[in-house]
């Protein structure tokens, strides 16, 4: 069995997700250099939640530590063992999957106390405490995130350059870019999301299992061992390529199983689950809105307001619009100048509220560059109401309490940065601002930058730089390593 192509396929569109800043807010800071994500332990995540649960009602809360795990690999995980269906688990934000994260899930178990439940033994995933609450977690319900993040192939002297753009993001906000991990291994979860909006479940699967992806895939993705299974795929043998592609690739395979079963390219499609259909619509939006904020960084707008936008409330998430009466007001420059309030941009859906006049014709001419109409989602939405609704995404973020730190471990030198960030926020935007890949000499090696590392008079003057130079640490911050992360994982 082969699939056919769609007849309704136009030509590839050059949709890139934006992954990189065009601007640098820091621009007047040396690049930082380095490299992230070396191990899982490097780069260490933990919610803030935003309000601890009660200790009676039907779901299950659980503060679960993974490592190397994504999301919706870690919700796949839970489903099977607690015998529950996916949409069942809730989660406040996506976490990274090449990282330590520490997150709150909730399970909808009416009737159930979590020691009826076998113990959970998985070696990438462990539970921490686990509690009783009356609602289901949902998306964005967390104060924030703090973040430990080492760079590795640095020099210690780079913590003072990195601590000078640290501390610009804190005054200025950080652009609110979606990072890399949004659209995957091999940056295309976004245009998963768009045929899956435009019924185009063909292009899906060609997206999802092809070869031709593979040949723009990022230079650092690691594909060679999806090589063979996808060109299996492209000659129509799928048992040879569920049999060749490897078993973490798990939406791959899943997708791979359901057409041997005889299933057509929209029940192939369907088969990995409402979660991770889900994470493929988010992509969508997501790139088109780091597309947006590209072109307020151009403009030099993205800390400033026009009639027409929608201004965004950094303390209850609301938006208003900036009218002309607004304006008259005289208070938005020391509102946006404290990060009180900031532009906003679209995470496309049907229900979203759209900006006005110019605003709005540049974020339709957005979605337009990657192929879609306002009425594409609007068809969308009345076939599946709950999966795009939309939603407004301020253009920048405060970030508190930065702090770096330098020093050595086994694995060699590194500077590590520490800050918060509201939900939904990527810390590698923050590190694109310090590190400026585009610009950067290439990382040292370990052992080169342990060969070359400074005088312990330089050490010593790194450290009194920095001294005092951080922000009041919040109680509970993150510990600098954890005892049982990462065994097996790492």
């Amino acid at each position: 069995m082969k699939l056919m192509s769609d007849s309704t396929a136009e030509p590839a569109l050059d949709v890139s997700p934006h992954l990189a800043p065009v601007v640098y807010l820091t621009d007047a800071v040396a690049a930082v250099g380095g490299r992230l994500k070396d191990r899982p332990e490097d780069f260490i995540v933990e919610e803030i939640p935003a309000y601890e649960p009660s200790g009676t009602g039907e779901h299950l809360y659980l503060f679960i530590q993974k490592a190397n795990l994504s999301t919706t690999e870690m919700v796949d995980i839970l489903a099977r063992h607690f015998g529950v269906p996916q949409h069942a688990i809730g989660y406040a934000g996506l976490k990274d999957k090449k990282a330590i994260t520490r997150q709150v899930v909730s399970i909808h178990a009416p009737g159930r106390k979590f020691e009826e439940f076998p113990s959970l033994r998985h070696e990438l995933l462990s539970v921490m405490w686990a509690d009783m609450h009356t609602n289901k977690l949902r998306r964005g319900h967390l104060k924030g995130n703090r973040f430990a993040i080492k760079l590795r192939g640095v020099p210690l002297r780079a913590a003072m350059d990195a601590q000078k753009a640290l501390r610009m993001l804190e005054r200025t906000g950080v652009p609110n870019r979606a990072g890399e991990q949004r659209f995957g291994l091999l940056h295309n979860n976004h245009l998963v999301g768009r045929a899956l909006v435009l019924g185009r479940f063909d292009e899906a699967l060609r997206e999802m299992l092809g070869p031709a992806r593979l040949r723009v895939a990022p230079a650092e993705a690691d594909v060679p061992s999806q090589t063979a299974a996808r060109e299996a795929f492209a000659r129509g043998e799928y048992a040879q390529a569920l049999e060749l592609m490897p078993h973490g690739a798990r939406n791959e395979r899943r997708v791979l199983e359901a057409l041997l079963r005889g299933a057509d390219a929209r029940g192939a499609v369907l088969a990995v689950g409402e979660a991770q259909r889900s994470f493929y619509f988010t992509s969508l939006q997501s790139a088109v809105f780091n597309a947006v904020l590209d072109a307020r960084l151009r403009a030099g707008t993205l800390d400033a307001l026009q009639e027409g936008d929608l201004a965004f409330k950094h303390d209850n998430g609301a938006v208003f619009d900036v009218d002309a009466e607004a304006i008259q007001r005289g208070d938005l420059p020391s509102r946006l100048s404290t990060l009180a309030i900031s532009p906003s941009g679209p995470m496309w859906g049907a229900r979203m509220k759209r900006a006005r006049g110019e605003t709005d014709e540049a974020e339709v001419a957005a979605l337009r560059a990657f192929g879609l109409e306002v009425s594409d989602l609007e068809s969308f939405a009345r076939q599946d109401p709950d999966a795009f609704g939309g939603d407004r995404r301020p253009l920048r973020v405060p970030l508190s309490y930065p702090d770096v730190e330098a020093g050595s471990d086994e694995h060699g030198l590194y500077v590590r940065c520490s800050f918060e960030l509201p939900p939904g926020a990527f810390a590698t935007t923050v590190m694109q601002e310090l590190t400026k890949p585009d610009r950067a000499p290439p990382p040292a090696k370990d052992r080169a930058t342990l060969e070359a590392a400074p005088s312990e008079q330089l050490a010593d003057a790194v450290r009194a730089a920095l001294q005092g130079g951080g922000r009041p640490r919040r109680p509970g911050e993150l510990p600098t390593d954890i005892p049982g992360l990462g065994q097996g994982a790492s």
